[in-house]
């Protein structure tokens, strides 16, 4: 517009000077190494005014193809992104439906026009892995790569959890301890590494990150609680093969106060002692978690089945102590518990008497006893030569095996009809 208003000017200037000019024209004279040119200052003015024109004339032109060029650019490329981000969300709901090579296909064909070209790559090579196809799904990490760096943390937790998928799981493992120092709370990386550290057995690793892990809400109550009972195992059975009895020992006693009054763990650790034939040491810790749970604990009859197996050197106080549990209690299947432990702990003291009222007791109980049972009641009884008892349990031994007996009869008879 200023252009077409300065030119507007200089003809303007022209009709007004003109006239006055007209007789006193002047004269040019432009000479070349060959050329002559002469014409007057009027002629002069015209031509530097049409000479303006035309350049300007096309440098609009020049510039309206230009501006058309890009219109028409910017159009297919609009197209592409359209097409691209229609496709990937296609894409998206092929890979829920489990049509992973079509959502390979759809997500990483026009991944570069996309409106998150990195997010494309890692589903392409997320769903690429899930049809088998580790190279495709390398090569797509290798591309989002490209465009976002090494430091990318959506592209190193999909490039780890791929890792897992192909079970390389040192290379997984090594990944993830590097996602925990670049990014430790987060919550996708702190559950890529429960995953890893299960899959790899690293309890150690694993119960050093549980606290980060409790307090960014990925577990429910019971959920976490059984991944910290899952831990705890992990630990027992690593130090007791690695260490032994005694490393299980000094291991514990560097617990936290939390863990060593925590009743799973230490029910378990009793477990592992008794494993390994260190039933004093048991037998202290079973005397100390028997003395703090009540009989409504969830931990009371496993404990009872652990003390069923302890071979004492003395074990007065905790005879002790479930006698006073039994007298007070009045759950007839925490009854038949007691019963059990504190017969195998009288026949082990030679308390053979006791033991035997106690394994009469229990098994006047129905359901009450175990097969392992038969076997210690029927040498208590033997040693008591209690041969009423005796005769009694082998009564009660052939009643149960009737109906085996006969169950194996109907179908002999059955396949011989056939």
């Amino acid at each position: 517009m200023l252009r077409v208003l300065f030119l507007m000017l200089i003809l303007l200037a022209g009709l007004i000077a003109g006239p006055y000019l007209a007789g006193k024209q002047g004269y040019v004279l432009i000479e070349a190494v060959s050329y002559t040119i002469e014409m007057s200052i009027t002629t002069l003015v015209i031509f530097f005014v049409l000479s303006l024109a035309i350049i300007y004339g096309l440098e609009w032109i020049i510039t309206r193809f230009c501006r058309l060029s890009s219109g028409t650019y910017s159009w297919f490329s609009r197209r592409k992104r359209q097409k691209a981000q229609r496709q990937t969300l296609e894409g998206l709901m092929r890979m829920d439906e489990g049509d992973y090579a079509k959502a390979e296909k759809l997500i990483g064909k026009n991944a570069k026009h996309s409106a998150e070209p990195i997010l494309n790559f890692v589903k392409a090579a997320e769903a690429a892995q899930q049809k088998g196809d580790e190279f495709a799904a390398n090569e797509y990490l290798r591309q989002a790569t490209e465009l976002a760096g090494s430091d990318n943390l959506m592209l190193e937790i999909a490039r780890t959890r791929i890792m897992l998928m192909q079970h390389k799981l040192p290379a997984a493992r090594s990944a993830v301890d590097s996602l925990l120092e670049m990014s430790p709370k987060n919550a996708e990386v702190l559950k890529l590494a429960v995953e890893i550290y299960l899959k790899s057995s690293a309890y150690q690793a694993l119960d050093n990150i549980l606290p980060r892990v409790e307090r960014s809400n990925l577990y429910t109550g019971q959920a976490f609680e059984q991944l910290e009972q899952q831990v705890i195992d992990g630990l027992l059975n690593e130090k007791l093969n690695e260490e032994g009895q005694e490393g299980l020992l000094t291991w514990w006693e560097h617990q936290s106060r939390q863990r060593r009054h925590n009743p799973y763990a230490k029910l378990a650790l009793i477990t592992s002692l008794i494993a390994c034939n260190d039933h004093q040491s048991a037998y202290q810790f079973s005397l100390e978690l028997a003395k703090k749970l009540n009989d409504d604990s969830a931990e009371m009859p496993l404990l009872l089945q652990q003390i069923s197996q302890l071979q004492p050197t003395e074990s007065g106080k905790l005879i002790k102590l479930l006698e006073k549990r039994l007298k007070q209690t009045s759950n007839s299947q925490r009854v038949c518990q007691y019963q059990r432990a504190l017969a195998y702990l009288y026949a082990r003291a030679g308390l053979l008497e006791k033991s035997a009222n106690a394994f009469k007791a229990m098994l006047e109980q129905q359901g009450c006893s175990l097969s392992e049972d038969i076997t210690m009641a029927t040498y208590v009884f033997e040693q008591v030569k209690d041969n009423e008892a005796i005769q009694r349990l082998n009564a009660q031994n052939l009643k149960s095996l009737m109906p085996l007996e006969q169950t194996s009869e109907n179908t002999t008879a059955l396949l011989a009809k056939k």
